[in-house]
């Protein structure tokens, strides 16, 4: 195993670079590159071993599948659609908030009486009969495509590679459904398509992945931790708040019952004097409130903060089990 620094691969271009760069940025994680935009190489600012190299989509995926890239930013769409044993080469460590879309099967709006994965076999057999030929579905996601359709019962179909806008394809007539990507379905609709009851083959995001192929070297995995630590820091910092509050001690015993009932912590343990410091969930800072002035607490504040580090962060902990 040679002694390499960490692979960081992102999208080059585009609204996912910019979501990108700014999910890593909340976390205090900057990318640099020195020749500017052009420069499809790069650093992480104030962070050392870790090279980030910016790319396509696709060719992201390839590196993660290879090993040539230690962790990256990609979809889970094409995760499963490029790689056939993909539980086995990447790790999905977090979503990130960003990059939604579904990966949907879409007929004609006049199938009137087509609304399910099953009334696809009436479609199939009728074309059959009809016409001699097989159905034609459209699509860049023909092994999703086929993995879909094979847990559905279908068979009698054909897939058509696309190679341009997908949702054109039944009103040219190259094909009679497709299998395409979407996010609000209004291009589907303009179209004149229609999304299937229980069409949606996935619903996928932008993630971090890691791969298990890649060659963690040592200054690799104390790269990943530092990455991943303030990853954590950020992203627990976001969903929780800290309550400070004046509380009789006498009154304090019930605290740790009540903190723990709610998602709370005591990260100072329970109070010595007067003064009360908790870390709630955002979600339930209220009922904490609540539960404190019951306790004729005075003063409460809640406040957010930049970074919350716990001794050991779920993500990091992700990594090491799969990469042993």
């Amino acid at each position: 195993m040679t002694d390499s620094p960490l692979i960081l691969a992102v999208p080059s271009k585009g609204r996912l670079q910019e979501n990108a760069a700014a999910f890593f940025a909340r976390a205090g994680l900057v990318f640099s590159q020195s020749r500017g935009a052009r420069d499809y190489r790069g650093t992480l600012k104030g962070v050392p071993d870790v090279e980030v190299a910016f790319l396509s989509a696709s060719e992201i995926v390839n590196q993660l599948a290879t090993g040539a890239a230690h962790l990256g930013i990609t979809g889970e769409d094409l995760i499963r659609e490029q790689i056939p044993d993909a539980d086995e080469a990447v790790e999905i460590l977090t979503p990130l908030g960003f990059g939604n879309a579904n990966v949907v099967v879409a007929v004609p709006q006049a199938w009137i009486d087509v609304r399910n994965m099953a009334d696809l076999d009436e479609v199939a057999a009728d074309l059959r009969a009809r016409h001699g030929r097989k159905m034609r579905v459209a699509t860049k996601y023909v092994n999703l495509t086929r993995r879909f359709f094979a847990e559905k019962g279908i068979a009698d179909y054909l897939i058509v590679e696309s190679l341009g806008a997908t949702e054109g394809a039944p009103g040219a007539g190259s094909a009679e459904l497709i299998v395409d990507i979407t996010t609000t379905g209004a291009t589907l609709a303009a179209n004149a398509l229609k999304i299937l009851d229980d069409g949606v083959m996935l619903r996928s995001e932008a993630n971090l992945v890691a791969s298990a192929r890649a060659p963690w070297s040592e200054r690799a995995r104390t790269a990943a931790k530092s990455v991943l630590t303030r990853i954590t820091a950020e992203e627990e910092a976001r969903d929780s708040r800290e309550i400070r509050a004046s509380l009789d001690p006498s009154r304090a015993s019930a605290l740790p019952a009540i903190a723990q009932g709610l998602g709370a912590s005591l990260p100072y343990g329970s109070p010595a004097g007067r003064e009360v410091v908790l870390h709630c969930p955002a979600s339930s800072m209220f009922d904490m409130v609540a539960a404190l002035q019951e306790l004729g607490a005075q003063d409460i504040t809640i406040r957010t903060f930049d970074y919350l580090f716990r001794p050991t962060n779920a993500l990091t902990e992700r990594l090491l089990r799969r990469i042993g």
